[in-house]
This record gives structure tokens, C-alpha cells and sequence, in this order.
């Protein structure tokens, strides 16, 4: 691979570690939302609703961890 593409890929590398981060932040404000809930709302379709973004979230934040791993293994051969 040429210096050029590696130079795409790590700024491609850097974008997704920033979306990486904005994600992180809003599942944790989600995991918040539904932590803090009454208990009378706890197993209520408010409650599963959030659970069911923060799992979302979660497998979003695997999925573009993979991509960065991914990345990062291309540009270091």
C-alpha cells in the first residue's frame, strides 16, 4: 500500500474514532436515562425502548471498533 492511501486510511481511522466517541456519549446518556427510571416504569415500553437503543448503540460501537481494528491492520502491513 502507498504512503498516500495509508494517509487516507488514517484519516479515515480518525473520523470513526471521533463518531466512535459521539456514540459512546450517547449510549451512556441513554444507559442514564434508563438507569435512572422509577422502578414503576421498570419492564414498561418506556423502559424497553431504551433498553433495547443502548443494546443498538452497543453493537453500533462493535461494529465501528471492528472498522478501526480493521483499518489499522491494513495500513500496519
Amino acid at each position: 500500500m502507498n504512503k498516500q492511501r495509508r494517509a487516507t486510511l488514517n484519516q479515515i481511522n480518525e473520523l470513526i474514532s471521533n463518531v466512535y466517541e459521539d456514540l459512546e456519549c450517547c449510549k451512556d446518556q441513554e444507559e442514564e436515562y434508563r438507569d435512572n427510571m422509577p422502578e414503576n416504569l421498570q419492564g414498561s415500553e418506556r423502559y424497553e425502548k431504551a433498553e433495547d437503543a443502548v443494546n443498538m448503540l452497543e453493537e453500533a460501537l462493535e461494529s465501528l471498533q471492528q472498522a478501526m481494528d480493521n483499518i489499522e491492520e491494513v495500513v500496519e502491513q
